[in-house]
């Protein structure tokens, strides 16, 4: 007997730029035991890890799809198999172009996406107050000489937020399966749209509290931001809009370039 993964997940993705309320949202839905939000996934760089290995020598030496396609089919199942909620959400740009065709392909099952939004100024701002405020912050090991070269240095090519504007913008094709969040809505009346997010998920209202959160905590782990840069992913313990000043201290060819990226 062979045992195969469990397939009764109900799999959501949220789509979002860091430092748009990622963190908060987690925390906020991670209060529900039935729901599982996710820290920075994973997951899609294995589909895509996976597919690449199509264009190998090895594979096209012997070109076994059937094989290798058998194991996409199977990786959020397998990745997700001992969690022990029954509702997932994934973090992760699904909607880019790439991640969306492997999901249709792959997942052979209903996924739906929750999309954060937030103005593309006040993203950088954020990212400014953030590395300002700890040395350690990955912006800071770049050499860069001004907030100028870190701002132009975060948003290349290859960068989160540019993955992730790209699956934001692909997301507006997909209103059937996309439910939108402002990032300001949020903030101003969390309990108003947790509750629209429930109605989109299909699921009924948990009684969720908007003070007293607690730091991301999932499947046992925490995020260890020894990595990126000390409180990158801390949030505050009640759900507040601040204003935060550095907005107003955004070098003027970034704002050029980028002030028209809102939502």
């Amino acid at each position: 007997m062979t045992s195969e993964p469990k397939t009764s997940k109900q799999l959501f993705f949220l789509v979002a730029q860091p430092r748009s309320g990622n963190t908060l949202f987690t925390s906020i839905m991670n209060q529900n035991p039935e729901i599982a939000c996710t820290p920075n996934s994973i997951t899609l760089e294995i589909m895509k890890d996976l597919f690449l290995l199509k264009q190998t020598d090895v594979f096209e030496n012997y070109p076994d799809h059937k094989s290798l396609d058998n194991v996409l089919d199977v990786v959020y199942d397998t990745y997700y198999k001992d969690w022990s909620q029954p509702i997932i959400i994934d973090r992760g740009p699904v909607t880019t172009g790439p991640n969306f065709e492997l999901m249709q392909k792959h997942f052979k099952r209903p996924f739906k996406c929750i999309v954060l939004l937030r103005d593309l100024m006040d993203v950088l701002a954020s990212f400014m107050k953030w590395y300002t405020e700890n040395p350690d912050a990955f912006p800071n090991r770049y050499n860069c000489k001004n907030d100028e070269e870190k701002l132009s240095t975060l948003m290349n090519n290859q960068g989160s937020i540019a993955k992730e504007l790209e699956a934001i913008k692909n997301a507006f094709n997909y209103p059937d399966i996309c439910h939108f969040i402002k990032y300001d809505d949020l903030v101003a009346q969390p309990e108003q749209e947790i509750r629209k997010v429930y109605q989109f998920m299909n699921l009924p209202y948990f009684n969720h509290r908007f003070e007293d959160l607690q730091q991301v905590e999932v499947n046992g782990m925490k995020y260890d931001d020894t990595v990126v840069g000390k409180n990158m992913h801390k949030i505050r313990s009640e759900v507040r809009k601040e204003y935060n000043p550095y907005i107003e201290k955004i070098p003027e060819r970034i704002r050029q370039k980028y002030g028209h990226i809102r939502f």
